[in-house]
C-alpha cells in the first residue's frame, strides 16, 4: 500500500533532518520506515526523523503538556530512539516558525530528555535563520577511564552528557580520526549501553573550537550541536576554572555553531536553522495476510516481519490525509 504523508526537509549547519507533521499522533512509524526516509539514494535522505507531535496527544509526552505544546519524537537514521538533538530541536523550532504555528520568540519544546527552552528571532524569512536552545547543564556520569580507538591510535576520553551520550576526544590534529567511515571503537563498553556519538576537538584556543563528529546511529556527520556543547564542557571541565559568561566558537564541517556558558554552568546553543522544502512521500507498506480475528496494518521492522498489529495505522494515516487536503501538492525551496 502507499502511504502519503506531510513532510519538510531541514538542516542546521549541514546536519540534515526529515519533518513529519502529525500533531495528533497517528502516524505508528517503525525502525523499517526510518531507515527507508533516511536513505539518500531511495528515499529523502537525512541523518534522522523528527516527527512532531502536540504532548497532549502523545503518552510519552502527556506528562510535559502543562510546559510544552509540541514533543519532539527523534529518530536517528538507524531507526533507534533518539533522546535529544540540539541542532533537529532548532530545526524544529524553524519549522513550528514557518509553518505559523509559532510567531517567534521564546518557544518550550518537550524532548525524552525533557522540556527545553528555545529563541526563534524576529526575520524577514522564517523558513532561514539563528535559533537558540538551552541545553542546561553537562553531566559527567563517568566511568572516568574512558577510550576512544581509530586504526592503531588510541586517545583518553570523557563521557559527557547533554541529553545524549557521548565521548569526546581532545587531539591535535583533527585527520589523526581518520575517514570516520566506521564507529571508533570505545571502551568500556558498559559505559554506553546504547551506543554513543564521538567528537574529535582540537582547541585553537580564545575559546575557538573546530571538531569532527561520528553521530551514534548515523555515521560522521557534518555538524552536530549537542556534540558542540560536549566539546566546550570537556575544554572547560580539562582546563582551569572560568568564570562565565563566556562564548565559545565551534566549527565542524557543516559551519558555525556559538556555545555560550552563564555563569552557573548551563550551556545555551546557536546557529542557523533552515527550512529548505515541504510537500508529501510516500511510504511503501504490504498488507500481509492476517490470521483469522486480526485487524490492522501489519509491518516490518529491518526486513523480519514484527509480531505487533498496528491497530490504529488504518485509521490514523487516512485521518493524515483528510488533515492535510490530500497531500497533493509540493513545495520546494522555499
Amino acid at each position: 500500500m502507499n502511504i502519503a504523508i506531510p513532510f519538510a526537509k531541514g538542516h542546521g549547519t549541514g546536519n540534515d533532518f526529515l519533518l513529519l507533521d502529525d500533531p495528533e499522533n497517528l502516524l505508528d512509524l517503525t525502525p523499517a520506515d526510518t531507515i527507508s526516509l533516511c536513505d539518500r539514494r531511495t528515499g529523502i535522505g537525512a541523518d534522522g526523523v523528527l516527527r512532531l507531535v502536540r504532548c497532549a496527544a502523545t503518552p510519552e509526552a502527556s506528562a510535559m503538556a502543562a510546559d510544552a505544546e509540541w514533543f519532539m519524537d527523534y529518530r536517528n537514521a538507524d531507526g533507534s530512539l533518539g533522546a535529544m538533538c540540539g541542532n533537529g530541536a532548532r530545526v524544529l523550532a524553524r519549522y513550528l516558525t514557518a509553518s505559523g504555528r509559532h510567531r517567534g520568540g521564546d518557544l518550550a519544546l518537550a524532548t525524552r530528555a525533557g522540556v527545553r527552552h528555545l529563541h526563534v528571532p524576529d526575520g524577514p524569512d522564517a523558513h532561514f535563520g539563528d535559533v537558540s536552545i538551552s541545553m542546561g547543564h553537562p553531566a559527567f556520569p563517568g566511568p572516568d577511564r574512558v577510550n576512544v580507538t581509530v586504526g592503531a591510535q588510541r586517545w583518553p576520553a570523557l563521557h559527557v552528557n547533554v541529553g545524549n551520550p557521548h565521548a569526546v576526544v581532545i587531539v591535535n590534529d583533527l585527520d589523526d580520526a581518520g575517514t570516520l567511515a566506521t564507529a571508533p571503537k570505545v571502551r568500556p563498553a558498559y559505559a554506553y549501553p546504547y551506543g554513543v556519538t564521538v567528537e574529535f576537538v582540537r582547541d585553537l584556543g580564545s575559546r575557538h573550537l573546530v571538531l569532527r563528529v561520528h553521530e551514534r546511529g548515523v555515521g560522521e556527520t557534518p555538524s552536530c550541536g549537542t556534540g558542540a556543547v560536549a566539546a566546550v564542557a570537556a575544554v572547560l571541565h580539562y582546563g582551569p576554572g572560568t568564570e562565565g559568561p563566556v562564548r565559545y566558537t565551534v566549527d565542524a564541517p557543516g559551519g558555525r555553531l556559538l556555545v555560550d556558558v552563564a555563569a552557573d554552568g548551563s550551556m545555551t546553543l546557536t546557529g542557523p536553522a533552515h527550512v529548505v522544502a515541504q510537500g508529501s512521500i510516500s511510504l511503501h507498506t504490504h498488507r500481509p495476510p492476517l490470521e483469522p480475528g486480526e485487524r490492522g496494518l501489519q509491518r516490518t521492522a529491518y526486513g523480519i516481519p514484527s509480531p505487533a498489529l498496528l491497530a490504529r495505522a488504518d485509521r490514523g494515516l487516512c485521518r493524515l490525509t483528510e488533515l492535510h487536503g490530500g497531500l497533493d501538492t509540493l513545495e520546494a525551496g522555499r
